[in-house]
């Protein structure tokens, strides 16, 4: 089973899919940060933009993974769609995917992504759906969380998986799991670093580091008295219902399921508070919320890099049972 990785990222998906029994015979990404990385763990990877690319250089496959980025259609972003350059890339990959002709294509994306318009209107998850019919593919996409597959946060992402119209079989998306126990924010950081592995973390900005002081356990900006907060968040605090009640400086409690792991890593706009210590989480730390095992290592890269590299990555554990899934269903 060969698959084709584009915007491989540092190998969150790839990793999966290599645990599934596939063969990545080719990955490409834009990013040179991450090549360090993944190769370290996965094997050669082609630091290039996609534009750039031909068709005819790369090997055959039976699989094409492109988790192309996510910013068109992210409900944090412009929404800019199909008319947002990075839109663009779609038609890139489709023109990979109409020379080597895999009998699956799979594309995932942020829960924006459904109700997200293209340039004419038409509903982002229609138009994917008429576009993979009209080069051979039928389409089959499900909002899924990566905590229901044994990943600890959560983090809703759109699978959509084109699957080529002369196989006689149906893909099935994976049952969620039912116990989510052991998946909780206690768990994650109570495991002992590995011997010898520097506890890497991106310091918080004064700022930030003078407001995490007044969170506990499990709160967030709505915690801080309000003569510590900065003049912005002054005004978002005194006009609440215009500005839709936002919930920053989010500190996630031992009891609970991580948020979503974000590339930017912001305090302000993510659950990045470790929930005892007035710090964010250390790269080995959101890498384990991100389900990466603890032998993946993050190299060649700053530190700040890494958390990007790591919060733009599919959660290893999730890309497994997708893989498994693809496997059992259309190989």
């Amino acid at each position: 089973m060969r698959a084709i990785s584009l915007f491989s990222g540092c190998g969150g998906l790839d990793h999966g899919f290599h645990q599934a029994g596939f063969n990545i015979v080719y990955a490409n990404d834009i990013a040179p940060s991450v090549k360090a990385t993944y190769e370290a763990n996965l094997g050669k990877i082609d630091i290039r933009d996609i534009c750039n690319v031909n068709e005819d250089e790369l090997p055959d496959c039976d699989l094409i993974l492109a988790g192309v980025p996510c910013q068109p259609f992210s409900n944090a972003g412009n929404r800019g769609s199909m008319a947002d350059k990075r839109g663009t890339l779609f038609s890139q990959v489709i023109r990979i995917v109409d020379n080597k002709k895999p009998k699956v294509v799979l594309f995932e994306n942020v829960r924006g992504f459904l109700s997200s318009k293209d340039d004419n209107g038409q509903p982002m998850p229609e138009r994917i759906r008429y576009e993979l019919k009209q080069h051979g593919y039928n389409l089959y996409f499900k909002l899924l969380n990566a905590s229901d597959y044994g990943v600890p946060q959560n983090r809703h992402r759109v699978i959509m998986i084109g699957v080529r119209d002369d196989v006689d079989a149906e893909f099935i998306f994976p049952e969620p799991r039912e116990d989510k126990s052991t998946l909780t924010v206690g768990n994650v950081i109570s495991l002992p670093i590995a011997k010898g592995e520097k506890q890497e973390i991106w310091n918080l900005s004064p700022q930030s580091k003078t407001i995490a002081k007044h969170i506990p356990e499990g709160g967030s900006w709505k915690n801080v008295p309000y003569e510590a907060l900065p003049p912005r968040l002054k005004k978002i605090r005194n006009n609440m219902q215009k500005y839709r009640s936002p919930n920053f400086y989010r500190r996630f409690g031992r009891n609970e399921i991580m948020g979503t792991i974000t590339a930017a890593a912001t305090p302000e706009n993510s659950g990045i508070l470790h929930p005892l210590e007035d710090r964010r989480y250390s790269v080995r730390e959101i890498a384990r919320f991100q389900s990466f095992p603890d032998d993946f290592k993050f190299i060649g890269a700053t530190t700040s890099q890494k958390y990007k590299m790591i919060g733009n990555a599919v959660p290893a554990v999730f890309a497994l049972h997708i893989a498994n899934k693809i496997r059992d269903d259309l190989f």
